[in-house]
């Protein structure tokens, strides 16, 4: 695979590699490999999950050329592969992560993921080792990736993180865009 156009995506909960962001990278003529969150690999254990991210990495991205973007769930499954791995050498993007539980008052909705406590544990501890060069956006509205538990991930970890006003779980493709074409 050739490093320059490669992209190694994770896209949220049930998402597809060449749909929504996917489709956007390729628009760009990127080569995208990485894990669909659906079918087989959905139906993995999540330890086994997280394993198999962090195997691909190792194996076919661990150089300082590589690049990983990540959306929601699919971010949750990075931020728990790198915390197996030394710290990632390669550019990482996190749009809107999942960073543990969350819940929404004004649409009756939570969802904890696995090990849900498990990254702030670690982050607290001291015990987790962040990718090298990592950016983070998250809507300011955002309800899944709390825009304030992201930032608090972010100056925990020294990460910088974007919170973009008036942005949702879906950050606009406008904005999408133009963070793709300054950071690719």
């Amino acid at each position: 695979m050739n490093m320059e156009t490669a992209v190694y995506y994770l896209p949220g909960y049930g998402g597809r590699l060449l749909t929504g962001l996917g489709a956007a990278l390729t628009s760009r003529g990127l080569d995208i490999a990485g894990r669909e969150t659906v079918d087989e690999f959905r139906s993995m254990p999540f330890k086994d999950q997280v394993d198999t991210v962090a195997a691909d990495l190792k194996d076919h991205f661990w150089n300082d050329s590589a690049r990983v973007i990540a959306n929601s769930f699919g971010a949750y499954l990075f931020l728990h592969a790198q915390a197996q791995m030394e710290p990632f050498l390669g550019r990482v993007l996190l749009l809107s992560p999942i960073v543990g539980e969350f819940s929404s008052t004004e649409t009756s909705m939570n969802f904890i993921p696995p090990k849900a406590e498990a990254l702030s544990g670690l982050i607290k501890a001291g015990k987790f080792k962040p990718p090298t060069r990592c950016e983070i956006h998250v809507g300011a509205l955002d309800w899944q990736s709390n825009p304030d538990q992201v930032s608090e991930l972010g100056r925990l970890l020294g990460i910088d993180v974007n919170v973009v006003p008036g942005g949702g779980h879906m950050l606009d493709k406008g904005y999408v865009g133009a963070l793709l074409d300054r950071w690719l």
